[in-house]
């Protein structure tokens, strides 16, 4: 069973990383509306920037999920440095983006007139300052450049399950260890099918090795030694609690129990009988030949 609840355990935790990934990436997006919003304001900067105020920005296009092209109505000139200061000044005002490659194209030959590069990482190009562009039909790409940036929710994708996976082992790995400790010479008490090592905390049955708590070690003893017997509650509240100093109630002794069922189980011999108003039974049937 431990298994199964630790795949579920890293199937839940993987879940729900995955959609604080997800939110989280989705938080960091840039609304579309935003990007189109701050485009059309460079548009519009650039017609003043040329004494132009009747002509107007034509609606933004994007022409794929990082690339987005301004047009005009009408013909328009400027110089170089007016595009790339406007651009600049405008994107770092708005946040839109930190690396950008700016395309400034005519219409007719669809031939890049000018471009520039703005980029933390291997640094900036802006090869074109200085020119002067004639009266004319342009449209201007902007390509934002996506920021490779680590997240960390990823890291535990992979670290959260190993954990998982680690902990498993080191379970199995401990029990292994407490089957070596038990050799042909350990003292052991004959449960049905099972070795009972009452100082190992520990049940056998062939090649599985099955463990035991202190109380549930303490319960199954009790039982072995008064076997067909009822063993009242209280003598099984006052053995494995309040010896100890421990006040329980009579609903402690039906989960202890029902756990023994379940770890005797594959031995249908083995049975504890509920004594109504006194305590359990514990007996072990005669198998027919």
């Amino acid at each position: 069973m431990k298994p199964f609840i630790l795949f579920g355990s890293s199937m839940l935790v993987i879940v729900i990383l995955i959609a604080a990934v997800a939110f989280s990436n989705k938080k960091n997006e840039i609304p579309e509306k935003h990007v189109e919003v701050v485009l059309r304001d460079i548009g519009h900067q650039l017609l003043l920037s040329a004494n132009d105020s009747s002509s107007r920005v034509l609606p933004v296009k994007k022409l794929n999920s990082t690339t987005y092209q301004v047009s005009f109505q009408k013909n328009v000139g400027f110089i170089s440095d007016t595009l790339i200061n406007i651009v600049q000044r405008t994107f770092q005002k708005n946040v839109l983006a930190k690396d950008y490659i700016v395309n400034l194209r005519n219409c007719e030959q669809k031939e890049t007139v000018l471009a520039f590069e703005i980029n933390g990482k291997t640094g900036d190009l802006t090869p074109c300052r200085g020119r002067k562009l004639e009266l004319g039909c342009y449209v201007i790409e902007f390509d934002l450049l996506k920021e490779t940036t680590f997240n960390f929710l990823w890291l535990l994708l992979l670290l959260i399950p190993l954990g998982f996976a680690g902990f498993y082992m080191k379970d199995q790995f401990r029990k292994k260890e407490a089957a070596a400790s038990i050799s042909d010479t350990t003292e052991y008490i004959q449960v049905g099918n099972f070795q009972f090592y009452t100082g190992n905390n520990m049940l056998k049955s062939g090649h599985t090795m099955i463990t035991l708590s202190e109380k549930e070690t303490k319960a199954l003893k009790i039982f072995v030694e008064n076997i067909n017997q009822v063993v009242e509650r209280e003598k099984l509240m006052k053995e494995i609690w309040e010896e100890e100093g421990i006040v329980v109630i009579s609903r402690n002794v039906d989960v202890l129990v029902s756990k023994l069922r379940k770890k005797l189980s594959a031995d249908n011999s083995c049975k504890f009988i509920n004594v109504h108003g006194r305590g359990y039974k514990f007996i072990i049937e005669q198998q027919p030949v």
